[in-house]
């Protein structure tokens, strides 16, 4: 059944090229151009300005991510206001918005062309596994809250949407190498063409390794820190059908070997990563109807409990129409079908998976050229199963405790006032739903020795609940044209119900008996409530130079269940989110040169020791960032960046030690 539903939505990519088609991809330049401001069409479908958007959003440029000097993502990202990372080894790091970060963070949904590679089996992301070079990059947009029903599945803290550059519209050919300290070096590769007058195509390669921090901590066992090493391809087409009806297939590959940190220590990790996606787009009398078919598949390698290896494979088919009802209404209703698989691990005599069947909805009423509301709602029910055996003495070893349903809604509304050309006010509420993933619900299993004569058991949980969030905010931003500069503030409460945390080998959760041993599994472990404000500037000056500021509070305040030790689960928010972050940069370019620099800031906060048990405090750091390049007129740029200046070494958590990195990079666009 599963098989025929994903044939039958693929299908119906080609059926729908039957319907009278005008869809054109988005031209992202020319309404930049028009706007004078970078553009979005995620939450809505239809294009905006980012300030207009229905959802706290920032946009990263293709120029900030070139002037950044940074060779990865979540370093780039981390500049964002509000954003945190923990950087646990040079390839392995978790990324989440307004604190609620722990290693393998799962709370953040990250997309390419909207595809999601946030992966769905454990609930977190490879960084370095994402399919793009930096070059091919638009945009990307960082939207902070919950925006399950505008952006989809497991959008619960945020979502990082990455625009690639379209070959239709945008020729981008570069090819740039790398090398540095520690044994650093990379290259990338990017290519667009025309195949004749209605075929466009983009590929791209890349590929980077380098050392991994010294391990100056002490960890006992050395084995588990490799060199991490990536290599990734891509490849985006675009067809016109004919003048209304347009088919882009997407196709990707990536190898990754990193350090990442799986629970409460650190495993050599192992992950290659396939997709494709077809999408095809049509404009008829009855909206713009686009269907999405699209396939993701993860082979990974663990340390945990021994060798631990899963397959997971997620299957996406998405039919949306977008259409107006006047000059004012613009609707899109939508359905979708996830079917998503994994095998237990370490002990292979299981499966576990679940079908997800969404229907959504959204309503944009621009009231009046001041005023603007939004509204979106998706309902998702998810029904799971399991199959297969259980490790020998394991409690609950019975699938039929697997077959249930989940069902949820998501809600995001809000409104955008403008009371004047320079002032834009929003009021925004979101309601996410984070739900359990396959390793949570029984991918885990197997048993490890706690004694010479007792077993602990690892095992799934069958009545897991999923974690809901809720987030009510208000934003002021003011074009201060004068100064050619904007300023911004954003006040915000957040609710989590439910949060989910890891199993602990400290205690156990099922107890023994006379034929089954004890048990640990995932659970929820507390309710929390987070309140905090940011403060953001930025501004071009004269003479080439430009500049940015802000500053993030948050308060977060936790509420275990009763005999729920939060620290044990990893789960103590409170202790583990920091109060304060910030960053300052600085700029200046004029046709041959380019200069920038940036500042992060974090206050003090804890994270899982590495050497010893419990949580371990991290004082407050300051990081730096810098880059310097020369532009030749033949469209070759020398550039020479550097990462963590301020010390060799320095703990911004209590794993590895970050150390001060630099690079030297030649590139040549045409």
């Amino acid at each position: 059944m599963k098989k025929f539903l994903f044939a039958a939505g693929a299908a119906g990519l080609a059926l729908t090229a039957a319907l009278p088609a005008a869809a054109q991809s988005i031209d992202y330049g020319s309404l930049q151009e028009l706007f004078n401001e970078p553009v979005t069409t995620s939450a809505t479908g239809s294009p905006q300005r980012a300030s207009e958007a229905p959802a706290d959003m920032q946009i990263i440029s293709q120029d900030d991510i070139r002037r950044s000097g940074a060779t990865d993502l979540p370093t780039i990202i981390s500049r964002v206001a509000g954003i945190d990372v923990l950087n646990w080894s040079a390839g392995h790091t978790d990324v989440n918005v307004r604190g609620y970060n722990q290693s393998s963070s799962p709370r953040l949904l990250v997309l390419v062309n909207g595809r999601q590679v946030y992966m769905d089996h454990y609930g977190l992301t490879f960084w370095r596994n994402i399919p793009v070079q930096l070059q091919e990059i638009r945009q990307i947009e960082v939207v902070k809250g919950p925006n399950t029903a505008l952006f989809g599945f497991n959008a619960v803290s945020g979502v990082v949407n990455i625009i690639t550059f379209n070959p239709k519209f945008d020729s981008v050919n570069a090819v740039e190498v790398r090398g540095g300290t520690n044994d650093y070096g990379g290259v990338s590769v990017v290519a667009t063409g025309k195949l004749g007058e209605k075929l466009s195509a983009r590929l791209s390669f890349g590929a980077e390794k380098q050392d991994e921090w010294k391990n100056t901590i002490g960890l006992a066992d050395v084995t588990r820190i490799h060199d991490p090493e990536n290599v990734s391809a891509s490849l985006d087409t675009v067809a016109q059908l004919t003048d209304k009806t347009q088919l882009r297939v997407e196709g990707s590959w990536s190898n990754v070997q990193e350090s990442t940190i799986a629970g409460a220590s650190y495993s050599p990790t192992k992950s290659a990563v396939s997709s494709v996606k077809a999408t095809l787009a049509s404009e008829t009398k009855l909206g713009l109807l686009q269907v999405s078919a699209y396939q993701n598949d993860l082979s990974a390698k663990y340390i945990i409990l021994g060798r631990t290896e899963w397959e997971n494979r997620i299957r996406v088919v998405s039919l949306q129409d977008l259409f107006k009802v006047g000059a004012a209404h613009t609707f899109r209703i939508g359905a979708e079908y996830r079917n998503n698989t994994l095998n237990t691990a370490p002990l292979k005599n299981g499966d576990i998976g679940y079908d997800v069947f969404a229907v959504s909805g959204m309503w944009n009423w621009q009231i009046s050229e001041k005023i603007a509301t939004t509204i979106a709602l998706r309902h998702d029910t998810m029904d799971i199963e399991r199959t297969g055996g259980f490790p020998a003495g394991a409690p609950l070893a019975d699938n039929a405790l697997w077959d249930r349903k989940v069902k949820e809604l998501s809600v995001n509304a809000a409104v955008v006032f403008r009371p004047t050309s320079e002032d834009t006010i929003k009021l925004s509420y979101g309601r996410g739903v984070q739900a359990p993933t396959l390793v949570e619900m029984a991918g885990l299993s197997g048993t490890t020795p706690v004694s010479p004569t007792v077993n602990l058991a690892f095992i799934g949980n069958p009545t897991l609940r999923p974690s809901i969030v809720e987030n009510y905010q208000v934003s002021y931003d003011r074009n201060i044209t004068a100064l050619n500069a904007k300023v911004g503030v954003r006040a915000f409460v957040q609710k989590w119900e439910d949060i989910k945390g890891l199993p602990s080998t400290s205690g156990i959760d099922i107890a023994p008996t006379r034929t089954t041993l004890p048990a640990v599994q995932f659970i929820n472990t507390s309710d929390s409530e987070m309140k905090g404000f940011e403060v953001l500037a930025s501004g071009n000056a004269k003479n080439g130079f430009r500049w940015s500021a802000d500053y993030t509070y948050t308060d977060v305040e936790d509420e275990p269940f009763a005999g729920v030790n939060t620290v044990l689960r990893s789960t103590a928010f409170e202790r583990t989110s920091p109060k304060h972050r910030g960053n300052l940069a600085a700029g200046w370019a004029n046709k041959a040169w380019e200069a920038d620099a940036f500042l992060h800031y974090v206050g003090k906060f804890e994270t899982v020791r590495q050497v010893g048990t419990g949580l371990g405090e991290v004082d407050a750091f300051t990081t730096l960032g810098a880059r310097v390049a020369r532009k030749l007129d033949n469209g070759v740029t020398f550039a020479v960046a550097g990462q963590n200046l301020l010390e060799k070494r320095q703990r911004q958590t209590n794993g590895l030690e970050a150390e001060r990195r630099m690079f030297v990079s030649i590139s040549k666009a045409w």
